[in-house]
This record gives C-alpha cells, sequence and structure tokens, in this order.
C-alpha cells in the first residue's frame, strides 16, 4: 500500500518534521498547507523519509503527488504535550506481540495517547503475576511485550497509559478490603456481577494500597500515566463500616491523592455516562474523558454532553467514548456513515473520540478484547477524517473558540446563514435537515454544517443512509465596509483542505456559493482578510 504518514504522533516546535513515504518510488512533488495556505514545496527524488525542518504550533496538511498518485497525511505541531487527547487502544500482549502494526495506527492517525487495557494480573493486584500471566478474563499477558509496546509507542510520540479500575476487587482478594465495601439497600456489596466487587475508592487503606500499585506500575513497566476506570455506579451508597459515601466526592480524593503520589503522571479518569463530571472535570487530572450510555443516544444528546464538559472544564481536552456497536449488526457502509456522524459531531463540538487501537481494530463493546477488525472502506475512513481533523486543530480544538448561533444566525440576527434549495437548516440536530452551527475562532468564524437530509433518526449508533446530493448551499454574509469577506470551505470527503470560493457583494452583504455539503462540511469566514485597523 502506497502511503504517506509523519513519523511521530505530534511533533514539539523545536522537532525536525519528518514525514515517510511508504510504497512509492520516482520522483514526486511535497507540499505544506496550513489552512488553505501553502507553506512549502519540496521536489522528492528518493522517497523514504522526508525533513521539513521546524514549523510553528499548528495543525498542517501534506501532500504528495508523481502526477497520477496524490497521498495526504496531517502534522501536528504543539509547544505543549498534553493540550490534546486523541485517544487509542491495545489489547494483546502475547508473548513475542510485534508493536509495528500497532505503532504505524498511532503514527497514522496522530495518537496522542494509548490506553493499554487489562495489562494487570488482577485488578486489586497488578504486578502479582511475576513476568507471565493470565489476566482475570484468561487473556495471556507477557510483561516483556508490555514494556516492549510502551517503549514503541513513546517513541512514536504516543503516552502509554496503564489502564486501573479505581475501586475494583477480585474475589481472590476480596477478604482483605470487604470491610470497605460499598453496599447496596440490602446490604449486598455492590459488585460487576459475581466478577468484581466495589470499595469506597476513598478509603484510606484502599488509597494507599492502590497508590503504591500504580507507582510500582510506572517503575515496572514505565507507564506514562493511567486510565483511571470507574463502573458508572454506585453514586450514592453506605460503607461497611456504616460512613454514607457521596461517590462523586471520593473519586475526587482519589484523582488528588494519585496526583500528590505521582506528579508527572498523565492521568485520565473515566466519567461514565457523565457520571460525575461535575465534579471530576475540575480534578487534578489532564483531560475530561466520558462513556456514553442510553439515554445519551443521539448526535444531540453527544453535542450536550461535551458542552457541559467544556463548561466544567476549563481547557482541558475532551474524549468521548462512544462504542459503535452498530458494525456488529449492520454493514460497513452503513456503520461507517453513523461513525462519520459522529466524528462529525464530537470533531465540531471540539471533542475526540475513542475509537481506534492495535493495528487494524475499532471499539464495538466495552470489554475492549472484543473489538471489531476493520474492512478498508473503515480504514480509509478513519484515516481521512483523523488527518482532516488534526488539519484543522486551531478551528476545532482551540479551548478559547464560542458557540456564537443565537447571536449571529436566524433572520432577526441576519449576520451569516446559509440556505438550500432542497434541504432546511435547522440550529440542532434534526433528522431529514442540515444542522448548522457557528462559533467564533481566532482564525474567523466557522460554520459547521452537518448534513442530515438523507436520514430517518439522528442516533449515533444506528446504520446511516446514503448522505444525498441536496446541491449548492448558498451563504450569506453581512460585510464590514469596505472588506469583501474571504470565505473557505473543506469536506473531509471532498476538499480536505481549505480552498477559498468567490465572493459577491449585494447591498450589505457577501453572497457565496457553497459546494454540495458531504457528511460533514466547514467553512471559514474571515470577515477582514486585510486586517482591521
Amino acid at each position: 500500500m502506497s502511503e504517506l504518514l509523519p513519523t511521530r504522533a505530534w511533533f514539539g516546535p523545536d522537532h525536525d518534521v519528518q514525514v515517510e513515504l511508504r510504497g512509492v518510488s520516482g520522483a514526486g512533488d511535497l507540499t505544506l498547507w496550513r489552512l488553505g495556505e501553502q507553506q512549502g514545496s519540496w521536489t522528492v527524488d528518493d522517497p523514504a523519509v522526508v525533513s521539513l525542518g521546524t514549523l510553528a504550533p499548528g495543525g498542517y496538511g501534506v501532500e504528495w503527488t508523481d502526477g497520477s498518485i496524490r497521498l495526504r497525511t496531517a502534522i501536528h505541531v504543539a509547544a505543549e504535550d498534553n493540550r490534546r487527547l486523541r485517544y487509542g487502544f491495545t489489547v494483546d500482549y502475547s508473548p513475542g506481540r510485534d508493536p509495528r502494526g500497532l505503532v504505524d495506527t498511532v503514527r497514522r492517525l496522530h495518537l496522542t495517547d494509548v490506553q493499554f487495557y487489562d495489562w494487570a494480573y488482577r485488578h486489586a493486584d497488578l504486578l502479582g503475576g511475576g513476568e507471565d500471566y493470565e489476566d482475570a478474563l484468561g487473556q495471556p499477558v507477557s510483561l516483556a511485550s508490555v514494556r516492549r509496546l510502551v517503549g514503541a509507542v513513546q517513541e512514536a510520540g504516543a503516552r502509554a497509559l496503564g489502564y486501573a479500575a479505581v475501586y475494583a476487587v477480585g474475589p481472590r482478594e476480596w477478604d482483605a478490603w470487604k470491610e470497605w465495601a460499598l453496599l447496596d439497600a440490602r446490604g449486598e456489596p455492590y459488585a460487576l456481577g459475581d466478577f468484581l466487587f466495589i470499595v469506597d475508592p476513598a478509603a484510606v487503606p484502599w488509597l494507599s494500597h492502590f497508590r503504591d500499585e500504580l507507582a510500582a506500575a510506572v517503575d515496572s513497566v514505565g507507564f506514562d500515566g493511567f486510565h483511571l476506570d470507574q463502573y458508572g455506579y454506585p453514586k450514592h451508597a453506605r460503607r461497611a463500616d456504616g460512613l454514607a459515601v457521596d461517590v462523586s466526592r471520593s473519586f475526587d480524593v482519589l484523582v488528588s491523592r494519585v496526583r500528590d503520589l505521582l506528579p508527572d503522571a498523565h492521568l485520565v479518569f473515566n466519567n461514565v455516562n457523565d457520571f460525575p463530571t461535575w465534579t471530576t472535570a475540575k480534578s487534578r487530572q489532564d483531560a475530561v474523558y466520558i462513556e456514553v450510555w442510553d439515554p445519551h443516544l443521539t448526535l444531540g444528546s453527544l453535542a450536550a454532553v461535551v458542552t457541559r464538559a467544556r463548561a466544567a472544564s476549563g481547557d482541558k481536552p475532551i474524549a468521548i467514548a462512544a462504542y459503535q456497536h452498530v458494525y456488529d449488526s449492520a454493514q460497513a457502509p452503513e456503520a461507517d456513515r453513523a461513525t462519520a456522524f459522529t466524528m462529525a459531531t464530537l470533531f465540531s463540538h471540539g471533542a475526540t473520540q475513542l475509537l481506534a487501537g492495535e493495528s487494524d481494530r475499532i471499539l464495538v463493546d466495552p470489554y475492549y478484547v472484543r473489538n471489531h477488525v476493520v474492512e478498508d472502506s473503515t480504514a480509509g475512513l478513519l484515516r481521512r477524517w483523523y488527518d482532516f481533523m488534526v488539519e484543522h486543530d486551531e478551528l476545532l480544538f482551540d479551548p478559547a473558540i464560542v458557540d456564537v448561533t443565537g447571536s449571529y444566525a436566524g433572520s432577526y440576527n441576519d449576520d451569516l446563514d446559509v440556505s438550500y434549495a432542497d434541504a432546511e437548516v435547522t440550529g440542532a440536530p434534526v433528522a431529514g435537515a442540515v444542522w448548522r452551527r457557528v462559533v467564533e475562532t481566532a482564525h474567523g468564524m466557522v460554520i459547521h454544517l452537518i448534513n442530515l437530509a438523507g436520514q430517518q433518526d439522528t442516533l449515533w449508533d444506528g446504520p446511516k443512509e446514503e448522505v444525498p446530493d441536496i446541491g449548492p448551499g448558498m451563504l450569506r454574509v453581512r460585510a464590514v465596509a469596505g472588506s469583501t469577506p474571504r470565505v473557505r470551505v473543506a469536506d473531509p470527503e471532498g476538499s480536505p483542505r481549505l480552498v477559498d470560493l468567490p465572493a459577491r457583494m449585494e447591498s450589505t452583504h457577501a453572497i457565496v456559493l457553497l459546494p454540495p455539503p458531504g457528511a460533514w462540511q466547514l467553512v471559514l469566514i474571515d470577515l477582514e482578510p486585510n486586517g482591521a485597523p
């Protein structure tokens, strides 16, 4: 397979930015783009690894062509390594495991973090199995393979995060911890089936033990941090010693105490079904991660979850675990379209999705070992959309971006809006319409257009119909005196980088004809392209 991919998931401003050309021979031309502006070009006579030098922070697109083949990738340059969470996973730690497939996924999809799911011996005894063992569900684990994978993803620029459940104790260890159990109204311990029992995560003896286990894992395995998991229940409970426990507060205490012991560790806590994001978003962790379930079933509910998380978190990155079960019940094209609408919703609202991992897998189940091997169509979709996400990073993930739809769009405001001859435009996700959202960024106004015109519902995990051609859109923008707005458009399935569109003035407004949208179209508007006084 011919492909172009960066040598790392991200680069610092002092790094020599490099891209690798695979599966091609002969000369070609390489070009570098940032927000639709060409930043450089190179003639490549001997395709291999090409140096682009140092670059300023931002998102870039890279293109290579020999006249018949055209390849693309993206580059992210960042001054700090903890400002984004593009999350992936690994589950295979069998003896002799080759890390190269996982590393290619890290580079190809620009993953900043990899969750090492179920790497440990037991939930309450992470390293008790020696060097080779079976995990709690019988999967083979070689710590030599875990360490090899950790080193490989770190070399590719990603962080290796070890999975750790914050309050789970297995049957063999239960006698040592049952006095700190969280009990239901019958006086029975809360549990995950008969497999794991739940203790108060802030109970002093448990917390001391848990922190020591994490510290030992850093020393022994080399993890950069941890994915701190919970199960979403209980929310309030009585402890075995009679203490009433608000579990959201216990989670906050746990995160803070782990941070005290491991000040440099990257910590990501799982807010199951948005519980308790209102508390933990402000905790001393590095991101806000939310695993969604019923009733968060629609694209609109995903958008609302992300909006609440951004409001609560300050400037932490947001990642959503939205498992695409649809691949188990629908054909790949229908499921791919569901994934496209999920990504469009999350990316346009400033969040990423935990979905892809290993060399060719996506998540369709909360037990990550039961993953789905992707077809070529799904692999291509993920590559195009992750490249698009990274290339337009500054228009999507800057914490300073604000939603101004209600202040700019609509007939009362009449500042900017889009219309179609054959489709309604709405301010919320409605089946059969184009969902329009307007945000203000440091680079201008951005309109996100998610084309639901051909859909029967807005479920993010249900099969989706083909995206119809609804024809061109008419963008109407109130102009500033003496300026004609500059309008650029990009689409992960159309023009993947921003291209300029002509604008004509009609009295007080500029009119721009937009190309027909795919599942998601991004429109960037600079109201004063010649610079404000």
